[in-house]
């Protein structure tokens, strides 16, 4: 069953553990599909977090952020890998879950390299999309949770919090 709307409209400390195990699914032009089990997911919550895109405000970047849930987020990291995240949450709230990882890929840009996702999704919606879409088959994984990678510029505090998402 594809996730709706409904599903990404919640805050992403419910959404995130809750997307590992679903299926994220790219379709691609030729119409062949790639399942990929999500196996890690990662919060970033609010202007408040050191962390989040948000927390320097409504910046052409972050701008995103505040808008509707289920709008597909892709951003440059390190000047050559894109990765992708969902929008959660209420609109003006500005929150997202990046997927982290997936079953044989162990890293975000492994992930959005293999589902070849590039800077043309941004923005563009998760839910109802031909091209990608994530899927729930019933699996309920164990989940462990550990704190967030590569956010050493945020402080203690926010690189403390266990907001990583990881299917055990």
């Amino acid at each position: 069953m594809k996730l709706g709307k409904d599903f990404f409209n919640r805050d992403c400390l419910d959404i995130a553990p809750e997307l590992v195990g679903k299926i994220l699914v790219r379709k691609f032009e030729n119409g062949e599909e790639l399942r990929v089990r999500i196996t890690e997911t990662e919060i970033y919550r609010g202007e408040e977090d050191k962390a989040c895109h948000a927390s320097r405000g409504r910046t052409p970047r972050a701008e995103i952020l505040y808008r509707e849930s289920g709008l597909i987020y892709v951003y440059l990291c390190y000047g050559i890998h894109w990765l992708m995240n969902v929008i959660t949450g209420e609109k003006e709230q500005p929150q997202g879950v990046l997927f982290r990882a997936g079953e044989g890929y162990n890293g975000p840009a492994k992930l959005t390299k293999a589902l070849q996702i590039d800077k043309s999704f941004n923005g563009k919606m998760l839910v109802g999309n031909p091209e990608i879409w994530v899927e729930d088959d019933g699996l309920r994984p164990e989940i462990k949770t550990d704190k967030r990678v590569g956010i050493d510029y945020a402080g203690e505090e926010w690189i403390n919090k266990q907001w990583r998402f990881i299917m055990s």
